[in-house]
């Protein structure tokens, strides 16, 4: 999981952040009560996530934004009545007082942890040489039966699939099963 440096100017909120994430199984290297050690911390990171407060001691969150390396995500912690600040498209916000599920979900949704597991769900797996086959008949039967090219045929299927929420193989079983093979 990404790395995710907590940044509050109160020592006490920044520690229960901390432990929140760590319980949910984020990495948390740094926990910091000033905007420069938290860009000193990000600075050592390839990638990672500041969650931070509005204000600190010595800036706020806007110049850590323009500071911390470009790598490096912002989730703000505000209330929302800071949000209309809030004008860099670059930088999350979740609302105080923090919600546990808030906040967890937002940092999974910026580390990419749901995305990366939909992407893989996506992709599509090799197909057996017995799928390709069952594909390959039923693309035979459309051009035998319905005087079809092949690339009719295969788009004919990819399109009955698409419409149906069927993957290729289970259209091509259909196509077999209907046209009586």
């Amino acid at each position: 999981m990404v790395n995710v440096i907590v940044a509050f100017p109160k020592a006490e909120d920044a520690k229960n952040v901390r432990n929140l994430l760590v319980r949910n199984g984020f990495s948390v290297p740094a926990v910091c009560t000033t905007g420069a050690a938290a860009i000193s911390h990000a600075e050592n990171l390839d990638d990672g996530i500041i969650v931070c407060g509005y204000r600190f001691p010595d800036m706020i969150y806007s110049e850590l934004r323009e500071c911390a390396p470009p790598q490096v995500k912002m989730l703000l912690v505000a209330s929302p009545k800071y949000w209309s600040e809030c004008s860099r498209q670059d930088v999350v916000t979740v609302a105080m007082p923090i919600k546990v599920h808030d906040l967890i979900a937002t940092l999974q949704m910026m580390s990419g942890g749901a995305r990366h597991k939909k992407k893989d769900k996506a992709k599509p797996g090799g197909r057996t040489a017995q799928e390709q086959a069952l594909i390959q008949d039923a693309k035979e039967l459309l051009m035998v039966r319905n005087n079809m090219s092949e690339e009719e045929a295969h788009k004919y299927i990819q399109k009955c699939s698409m419409d149906s929420g069927t993957n290729m193989v289970e259209t091509a079983q259909m196509v077999l099963s209907l046209m009586g093979r």
